[in-house]
C-alpha cells in the first residue's frame, strides 16, 4: 500500500466538482483508492462517499492506494488535490 497525505488547498474545499475530478482521476488506475480524514474515511472512486467527508479548505487529508499502479495512482492523485483543483 501506498499513502501520501495532502492538503485540500482551493478555497471551497471538497465539493462536487473537485470530488468528480478526483473519481474520475481514480478511475484511471486499477489500485484500489481510500482517502482518510482523522476517522472518516471515503471510496476514492464514490462521489457520494468522498462528499459525505464534508472536507473544508485546509484539510489534511491520505490517500491509500493499493495495487499494482499504486505508485503512480497515489502520486497523480495527490498532485490533482495540491494543484487545487486547477480552481
Amino acid at each position: 500500500m501506498t499513502a501520501r497525505s495532502v492538503t485540500i488547498r482551493n478555497q471551497t474545499g471538497l465539493h462536487i466538482r473537485p470530488a468528480s475530478l478526483l473519481v474520475a482521476a481514480a478511475n484511471r488506475f486499477q489500485s484500489a483508492i481510500r482517502v482518510t480524514a482523522g476517522e472518516r474515511e471515503a471510496d476514492g472512486r464514490s462521489i457520494l462517499s468522498l462528499m459525505l467527508m464534508e472536507l473544508a479548505p485546509g484539510a489534511e487529508i491520505v490517500i491509500h492506494a493499493e495495487g499494482g499502479d499504486e505508485e503512480q495512482a497515489a502520486d497523480a492523485l495527490a498532485a490533482l488535490v495540491e494543484s487545487g483543483f486547477s480552481e
